[in-house]
């Protein structure tokens, strides 16, 4: 099948003398997660993974992605033909590199202008200039061959009222219109879906566990037109925007009206978002600011009625989850049990909690070998049944109203190995470790990840993941700009201090392929701590209530400190979490928060 789709997909490059073609994993939002309409790298390649870019020339095709999904691609991408390229591997080209060796001197490269960012864009022009060749980027060539291709979406929107928003759309376009003036800024062009969802209080479901809008967003200083699918509006969403200010016009309708910015003004864009055809549909003579939108730090923020609300969303999850954790393991080896039917079990008692919306990602559940491959999803093909031995990992959450959950668990189901027991207890002392940090004010995650990779690297051990990522109030459940990470990633901005009310989760874990995956994840709150003559001190809330599995520790493994604060972080959830479960499960919680 893959083969054919290549074939197809080299047979219109060859009309047009298109020599190479990208396809990445993008709509025109630069989204991280993206619609059924827009999963043209998964067309085109079979590897079903949230990231990846594909590249086609008349002889071969090659995927890039990263660590999380290496083992799933191999698998995926067998007898395709297209060969897997792992990124930042040793020996390994980017995504630049590759397109730069490899493209001929006056050759052609092409992309859909929509699905690049004009950051990437520009990259990939120089090297074009560089080779004297030419670029094709009018048209989707993906389109043409893709018969079936799911329709955009246009689900409709809702309007979330202030008391869950908890800051009104006045207020964050005041916000932004000073920010705007004080950098001279006359328009300010929004393409990211969950900048404007938030600026507008607006939500919808044009991406799966997502909801937000397809739309594109201008904001000036008397004016702000939403470019939107219209008939995704309905009575109540026209008159929150009429009250706010706000136009409407066609979604299709921005590329033209790009095209007409007069050149009196002067625009704010972020070019790692805006993507390629917008940018170059500008006229040449605006003056355009290069910047990072100002609602990213905005909304990373969140408000004191936003963190209140998520400590509840958390509580109700957390129901869901120690119900689950019960269940689990009280059940395991009496009825039949597989990857799949466990996690519509969690779905459904996530669902029986007041104000859910909907899972906040395709539920992770991985049993034995199949948690070691970071992003797994059970699929029929692949759904395993569970035994009364060995580790399920299961990284879920949900949308609430009153916020965004995203927790993992690693389970205990019977029998484990020594090796595992010492993984799981290194894991664990990680994400403990990471939670107790107290840090000066001017910190980034980048100075902080350090802590919770110590018990890795003590025995020469790593795991090929950030450690942590910020989680957005019924948006994305990655957002940044903060999070943990070690070591820099192109297009992210790793230095982002953590301040006050930013949302990070801790997510350290462990991989051994062909074996067995180990994760345990929670989310913090930043605060602030204690300010005397060295500066402002910070440190973390643990906002999620659900027992670390304690068949799996060796507390020999563990300095005093360090049981300590799993014990303390125990007491705090039973104390939560125990007068909301049935008398059964208010005693299992009570064994499995016991101090050690």
């Amino acid at each position: 099948m893959i083969p054919e789709r290549l074939a197809k997909l080299r047979a219109e490059m060859k009309k047009r003398n298109i020599s190479m073609y990208i396809v990445p994993t993008a709509d025109f939002h630069e989204s991280e997660y993206v619609g059924e309409h827009f999963k043209a790298r998964k067309y085109i390649t079979g590897f079903t993974g949230s990231a990846g870019t594909a590249i086609i020339t008349m002889t071969e095709a090659g995927l890039w992605t990263d660590a999380r999904y290496f083992v799933q691609a191999a698998k995926q991408l067998e007898g395709t033909t297209v060969t897997l390229y792992r990124m930042r591997e040793e020996g390994v080209p980017t995504i630049e590199q590759f397109v730069e060796e490899k493209l001929g001197q006056g050759e052609c490269l092409g992309f859909d202008g929509r699905v690049i960012n004009g950051k990437l864009g520009a990259e990939f022009k120089k090297i074009v200039e560089k080779k004297n060749g030419s670029l094709y980027v009018d048209e989707d060539l993906i389109d043409l061959i893709w018969e079936d291709r799911p329709q955009l979406s246009k689900e409709p929107v809702w309007v979330m009222d202030e008391k869950y928003a908890g800051e009104s759309v006045a207020s964050k376009l005041t916000a932004i219109r000073k920010e705007m003036e004080e950098k001279d800024a006359t328009l300010h062009l929004m393409s990211s879906l969950y900048n404007i969802a938030w600026v507008l209080n607006v939500r919808g479901n044009d991406i799966n566990y997502v909801p937000v809008v397809l739309s594109y967003l201008v904001i000036a200083k008397k004016f702000c037109i939403w470019f939107v699918q219209e008939e995704a509006l309905d009575d109540t969403v026209r008159a929150h925007l009429k009250a706010n200010g706000i136009t409407t016009k066609p979604y299709d309708s921005f590329y033209e009206y790009v095209k007409t910015i007069s050149t009196s003004e002067t625009v704010l864009l972020d070019k790692g978002v805006v993507n390629y055809r917008i940018i170059n549909s500008i006229p040449k003579e605006v003056r355009l600011i290069d910047e990072t939108d100002p609602a990213d730090l905005m909304k990373a923020v969140k408000n004191p009625v936003q963190l209140e609300n998520t400590r509840n969303a958390h509580i109700k999850d957390a129901v869901a989850m120690c119900k689950f954790m019960y269940w689990l393991k009280t059940n395991i080896g009496k009825i039949p049990m597989t990857e799949i039917s466990v996690s519509d079990h969690l779905a459904k008692l996530r669902a029986e909690q007041e104000g859910f919306l909907d899972l906040s990602f395709d539920t992770i559940c991985g049993y034995a070998d199949h948690g070691a491959i970071v992003h797994y999803a059970a699929t029929p093909e692949t759904d395993r049944p569970l035994e009364a031995k060995g580790l399920l990992l299961v990284d879920s959450g949900g949308h609430y109203l009153e916020g965004t959950t995203d927790i993992t668990r690693t389970f205990v189901l019977g029998p484990i190995t020594d090796e595992e027991k010492a993984d799981f207890t290194r894991v664990c002392r990680s994400n403990i470790n990471l939670q107790a940090t107290r840090f000066l004010y001017g910190c980034s995650g980048m100075n902080l990840d350090i802590v919770a990779r110590e018990p890795f690297w003590e025995v020469g051990k790593d795991y090929k993941h950030g450690t942590g990522h910020g989680v957005g109030y019924v948006l994305n459940v990655h957002e940044g700009p903060n999070a943990f990470r070690w070591q820099k990633t192109p297009g992210r901005n790793e230095a982002a201090r953590l301040e006050e009310g930013m949302i990070t989760t801790d997510e350290p874990g462990i991989y051994i392929e062909g074996k067995y995956g180990i994760r345990t994840e929670s989310e913090l709150i930043t605060r602030k701590g204690e300010k005397n003559e060295f500066g402002q001190f910070m440190y973390f809330e643990n906002i999620t209530y659900v027992p670390v599995d304690l068949d799996a520790i060796d507390p020999d493994q563990m300095t005093t400190v360090e049981k300590q604060r799993l014990n303390d972080y125990h007491a705090m959830v039973y104390k939560k979490m125990a007068p909301l479960l049935n008398k059964e499960e208010a005693e299992f919680l009570k064994e499995y928060t016991r101090a050690i």
